[in-house]
C-alpha cells in the first residue's frame, strides 16, 4: 500500500485548471472547421461537415464511458499503490476501444444510413457528408482509445497531458485544414483527411505520455488483463455508466423538441443559451474530475478521512468556479448574445431567459460534483437509479410547469433536473462515505 497523498487545495488546482483550459479549446476546432470549408463559398459543404461531424460524434459518444469508467478503476488501483493493476486497466480500456472502433468501422454503411434515414439532407450535402464521414471514419479507433487514456491521465493526476494531447490534436488539425482544403483544394474530403490524421497523432502521443505504464510487465499480462471477474466488473460499471448518460441525454433532448414549441424565435433563443450550459458543463467538469481522481484515490487506500477531505476540497472549488461563471453571465451575457446573433428579435428572447443562465452554474455544480465523486468511488449503480429517479422528477416538473409558464417553465423544469440530480446523489452520499475503509 503506497502512503496516501494529502489532499490539498494545490493538488485539487493541479489536476482540475488543466481540463478547464483543455475543455475550453474544444470549440475552436469545430469553428475552425466550419470556418475553412466556409472559404469554398458554398452552403453544401457547411452543412455536410456539420451533419457529418454530429452523426459521427453521435456513434462515439456511446463509448464515452470510457473516459469515466476508466478514470474510477485507475485511481483506486492506483491510490492503493497497484501499479500492475494501473497498467493492467489501461490495456483492457484500450483493447474494448479498438473492439469498438473496429465496429465502427466495419458497420459504416449500415450506420451512416440509418442516421441519414432519421436526419435526411439534400442529395448535395448527403454525397459530401457521406464522403467526409466515408474518410474520417478511420480514427474511430484512435479517438475512443484517447477517451482511456483521457481517463487514465486524470486517474493518475496528470492532466496537463490530457491539455498536451487537446492541444497538438487542435493544432494539427487547424494547420493541416488550412493546407488541405484552401492550400490543396481537397474540400471536405481535405477537412476529414486532416482530422483523421491528427486523431491518429493524438492517440501516439497519449500512448507516449503513458510509457510508464506499458513500462510495467503486468499491461501485456492476458491472464490479469481479460481476467473473467475484473472484465464483468469492468462492463457492470461502464454499462451503468452507459444508461445514466443515455437517460442524461433524454432531458437535453427533450429540452430542445419541447423548445420547438415556442417558435422559431424562441427556439433560436434557447438554442444561443444553450451554449452557456455547454461552457458551464467544460468548465465545472474540470472540478469534477479533480474530484473523480481524488477521490477514487482515497477510496483505494481505504482512508475515509481522505475522501471526505476530497469531496470537501473539490467541492469547494466546483462551488467557486460556479459562482465565478454566474457572475460572468450576468455582467457578460447580454454582450454574448449580441455578439451570436444579430437578430433584433433573437437577442430580445434570449436576454428575457437569460436569468436562468445565471441562476444555471449555481444550481448544477453540486450535481457535477457528486458526479466526480460517485464516479471515483466506481458507485455507478447508484448514479445510474438515481439519474433515473431525477428524470422522472424532470418530467412531472414539465407536466406542470409548462402549461402555466411556457418556456420559463421549460427552463425552470430543467432547473429543478439539475436539484433533482444533486438531491438524490447527496442522499445516498453517507451511505458511499460510511463504505470507504
Amino acid at each position: 500500500m503506497a502512503e496516501p497523498r494529502p489532499v490539498t487545495h494545490r493538488r485539487v488546482l493541479a489536476v482540475a485548471l488543466p481540463i478547464v483550459l483543455s475543455n475550453a479549446t474544444v470549440p475552436i476546432l469545430g469553428a475552425v472547421d466550419t470556418g475553412v470549408v466556409g472559404q469554398l463559398g458554398q452552403a453544401a459543404p457547411i452543412g455536410a461537415v456539420g451533419i457529418g461531424a454530429v452523426i459521427l460524434t453521435a456513434f462515439y459518444w456511446i463509448f464515452g464511458f470510457l473516459r469515466m469508467g476508466t478514470t474510477g478503476f485507475a485511481a483506486q488501483a492506483l491510490g492503493r499503490g497497484d501499479k500492475d493493476e494501473g497498467a493492467a486497466i489501461l490495456s483492457r480500456a484500450l483493447a474494448i476501444a479498438a473492439l469498438g472502433g473496429g465496429a465502427i468501422v466495419a458497420l459504416q454503411w449500415p450506420l451512416f444510413a440509418a442516421a441519414f434515414a432519421v436526419a435526411p439532407a439534400s442529395a448535395e450535402v448527403e454525397t459530401l457528408a457521406r464522403a467526409y464521414m466515408g474518410i474520417r471514419v478511420w480514427s474511430a479507433p484512435a479517438l475512443i482509445a484517447i477517451y482511456a487514456i483521457t481517463g487514465w491521465l486524470i486517474a493518475a493526476e496528470r492532466t496537463r497531458g490530457v491539455l498536451g494531447i487537446q492541444l497538438a490534436m487542435n493544432g494539427a488539425n487547424i494547420a493541416l485544414d488550412l493546407w488541405f482544403v484552401l492550400g490543396l483544394g481537397w474540400g471536405v474530403r481535405g477537412v476529414a483527411a486532416a482530422t483523421v490524421i491528427a486523431e491518429w497523432s493524438g492517440l501516439a502521443l497519449g500512448l507516449w505520455l503513458c510509457r510508464d505504464a506499458f513500462a510495467t510487465p503486468a499491461w501485456r499480462d492476458r491472464a490479469r488483463v481479460l481476467d473473467p471477474a475484473r472484465l464483468r466488473r469492468f462492463a457492470q460499471v461502464n454499462g451503468d455508466i452507459l444508461v445514466r448518460s443515455l437517460l442524461l441525454q433524454s432531458v437535453l433532448v427533450s429540452f430542445l423538441f419541447l423548445s420547438a414549441r415556442f417558435g422559431d424565435v424562441r427556439l433560436a433563443g434557447n438554442q444561443i443559451l444553450i451554449q452557456f450550459l455547454n461552457i458551464t458543463a467544460y468548465a465545472l467538469d474540470g472540478f469534477a474530475f479533480a474530484a473523480e481522481a481524488i477521490v477514487g484515490a482515497a477510496v483505494g487506500s481505504g482512508r475515509r478521512d481522505l475522501f471526505r477531505r476530497g469531496a470537501v476540497v473539490t467541492g469547494f472549488w466546483g462551488g467557486i468556479g460556479g459562482l465565478l461563471l454566474a457572475a460572468a453571465f450576468a455582467l457578460g451575457g447580454g454582450a454574448v448574445i449580441d455578439t451570436m446573433t444579430t437578430s433584433p428579435e433573437v437577442r430580445e428572447a434570449a436576454r428575457a431567459y437569460l436569468p436562468w443562465m445565471v441562476a444555471a452554474p449555481v444550481l448544477a455544480v453540486a450535481a457535477f460534483m457528486l458526479d466526480g465523486i460517485f464516479i471515483g468511488a466506481t458507485r455507478t449503480k447508484d448514479m445510474r437509479n438515481m439519474m433515473a429517479l431525477s428524470v422522472a422528477i424532470y418530467a412531472l416538473a414539465l407536466v406542470a410547469l409548462l402549461p402555466v409558464f411556457g418556456n420559463h417553465g421549460l427552463w425552470m423544469a430543467l432547473s429543478v433536473s439539475y436539484v433533482a440530480r444533486a438531491a438524490t446523489l447527496g442522499w445516498k452520499y453517507p451511505a458511499l462515505e460510511r463504505s470507504i475503509g
